[in-house]
């Protein structure tokens, strides 16, 4: 059984931070020198985490979005009853 195509949409967290730890890893290379090792993983993890937390929010919130625009677009459409001008009768759209 082919256990691949059923992985999620979304990442969990510990995979976004350290997908964003090692880019910025590789990015930050020249500072290890000046801050040393220990530091800056600290900092880039500190760094991973914020960013990983905003992303994983951002994507959510999309998805509850595109979920309610979904629904809305399930419901049937109630027939609109507008009035052009005072006097006249009411049409149906």
């Amino acid at each position: 059984m082919n256990y691949d195509a059923v992985t999620p949409a979304i990442p969990d967290k510990k995979q976004v931070r350290k997908e964003i730890g090692e880019k910025l890893a590789g990015a930050l290379a020249e500072y290890k020198q000046e801050l040393g090792d220990k530091k800056l993983a600290t900092h880039v993890k500190k760094i991973s985490k914020l960013i990983s937390r905003d992303l994983l929010k951002i994507s959510k919130k999309k998805q509850r979005t595109s979920k309610k625009v979904s629904k809305a677009s399930k419901v049937s459409a109630k027939p609109v009853k507008t009035r052009k001008k005072t006097g006249e009768k009411a049409v149906e759209q």
